[in-house]
């Protein structure tokens, strides 16, 4: 039984359709991103594939980088796949920051008019640091309509943008205004995974999103993500969610290599499900 927390569908509302930012992405996920489309190729063997897996449920999300890259991924889209394929499907909504109260107030509109159940803020497409005072608007709307937020944390390799927006030193400075706020960072953290490991164990809001890594790197010295492993299965057992970002993945491969690490039969669970389940208040 598995939550996975980063899924794309392979359906037209969900592709990308303006990502020349994203080119870089193709190259460094080039092996398993194929691997990954070499599966579920269309919708049913998509859905087949989590029907394989034994998921409960599985995390979608809107995106909208219309200021900064033109396009989005609309969250009437994202509500309306959710909609048809049934209650397995949970979908986050995406909004501009960059479009001031009118993000605030499509955001409201998403979660209660649409049914989306929290918020993903890539910041590096906004070209935006966490910690900006753009997106405080966003995170105080997250904690009155009782929702998490999902931030991206790690290296991009979008070089039209800085790599500087997604340190988890930023998150710090936003936790400490919003304690209150919920929120997954992921992926996890490169190359400043341990600062990531600092700032959840700070923070009990802070959860990490294993999400666009192999999990076998968790268990490979001189990875970078060793520390993962040696936080994840003791005081930050909580709080590692699984995400298996396909299409940059096979979902199957992210289970067994989770499976394979040197972990106990309930930290496992936890970090496949149990950790989703409490954060998405399921």
């Amino acid at each position: 039984m598995i939550i996975d927390y980063a899924s794309r569908p392979p359906v037209p509302e969900f592709t990308q359709t303006a990502t020349g930012h994203l080119q870089r992405y193709r190259t460094v996920y080039g092996a398993s991103e194929k691997a990954a489309q070499s599966r579920p190729a269309t919708l049913e063997d998509y859905l087949s594939a989590y029907d394989a897996a034994g998921a409960q449920h599985v995390v979608v999300k809107a995106r909208d980088l219309e200021s900064t890259f033109g396009w989005k991924i609309s969250n009437e889209d994202v509500a309306a796949f959710c909609r048809k394929q049934g209650e397995r499907f949970i979908g986050f909504a995406g909004v501009d920051p960059h479009k001031g109260i009118a993000a605030v107030r499509e955001l409201e509109h998403a979660v209660r008019d649409l049914g989306l159940k929290g918020l993903n803020l890539q910041c590096f497409e906004h070209k935006l640091a966490i910690n900006d005072p753009r997106m405080y608007p966003l995170y105080a709307k997250c904690i009155e309509l009782d929702i998490p937020v999902n931030l991206h944390t790690s290296i991009n390799f979008a070089t039209s943008t800085l790599m500087e927006y997604g340190r988890p030193a930023l998150l710090d400075e936003v936790m400490v205004h919003f304690p209150e706020l919920r929120v997954c960072a992921g992926p996890p953290g490169f190359p400043w995974v341990h600062e990531l490991i600092g700032v959840a164990w700070r923070h009990a809001n802070v959860h990490i999103g294993l999400v666009a890594v192999r999990p076998k790197y968790l268990n490979t010295p001189g990875s970078g993500y060793e520390g993962l492993l040696a936080y994840g299965k003791s005081i930050l057992q909580d709080r590692i969610i699984f995400g298996s970002s396909f299409p940059l993945m096979p979902v199957e491969w992210c289970v067994d290599e989770i499976n394979a690490l040197p972990l106990d039969e309930t930290v496992k669970r936890k970090w496949l499900y149990e950790n989703a389940k409490r954060f998405l208040r399921l």
